[in-house]
């Protein structure tokens, strides 16, 4: 998780098609060295900059970690290659951990009705609210435009100039990865099914779970419901270290 008053997302989007084309080409136990080799001296993304090259390698770092040590990064690639259609969800949900500015934008596009207009300049506006003085006009112009991109990239918008919302479906592996990234949180039962993470599943409660139940099958979750009570144990999608 980061934080602090800068992020990626004044310069790129989640690079979704990057993302997906690095972590089909690097083997499973692969450094953050490998992944910076692979990328700036192998050109495995076809970069035709040595300089947009080490870019890109740096601002992947940014949003996925791309370092094995790091929890979020190993429930994100174990979680990639399980859930292939959950891939714009978890790339999202990823760069909401990682990228401060990117959160900053979150409320103004979950709060959307669907088929309701991203209104461009109440956009920026917004994210001025959530970033203070630090960034100047320019600056809040670019991140609102790259923001709208990446959420135009996991589903959550639609259309080139005008974006508008719709709804995304979460994927059993979304809601798992949603659910671990509450507990990061040092949330749990309940409190899990209102975080950031999961609202950004466009789901109710009762849909949350019942994908839940799904990823319980695929033995991603410890799930039970009953009565009052509901215990999520997301700590299991971790094997190699407690969350944190």
């Amino acid at each position: 998780m980061r934080f602090g008053d800068r992020g990626t997302h004044t310069s790129r989007t989640i690079m979704l098609a990057e993302l997906r084309d690095l972590l089909g080409a690097m083997p499973t136990l692969s450094s953050r060295e490998d992944y910076a080799r692979a990328i700036v001296e192998g050109n495995v993304l076809g970069k035709a900059t040595a300089a947009t090259r080490r870019l890109t390698s740096q601002r992947l770092g940014e949003l996925y970690g791309l370092d094995r040590r790091l929890p979020i990064f190993r429930v994100l690639h174990r979680l990639w290659f399980i859930d292939e259609a959950g891939r714009p969800l978890l790339a999202l949900l990823c760069a909401l951990g990682r990228d401060p500015l990117l959160r900053a934008t979150a409320a103004p596009v979950i709060n959307l009705a669907p088929g309701q207009e991203l209104g461009r300049s109440l956009f920026v506006e917004q994210l001025r609210e959530a970033t203070g003085e630090r960034l100047n006009d320019s600056v809040l112009d670019k991140v609102a435009r790259n923001a709208a991109s990446s959420w135009t990239q996991s589903g959550h918008l639609r259309g080139r100039v005008r974006k508008l919302r719709q709804i995304v479906k979460p994927t059993p592996g979304a809601v798992a990865f949603a659910f671990w990234l509450g507990v990061v949180q040092d949330l749990s039962g309940e409190e899990l099914l209102t975080t950031l993470w999961a609202r950004v599943l466009d789901s109710s409660r009762h849909a949350l779970l019942d994908v839940a139940m799904r990823a319980k099958q695929l033995g991603l979750l410890h799930v039970r419901v009953g009565g009052q009570v509901t215990e999520i144990d997301a700590a299991s999608l971790d094997p190699f270290g407690e969350v944190r």
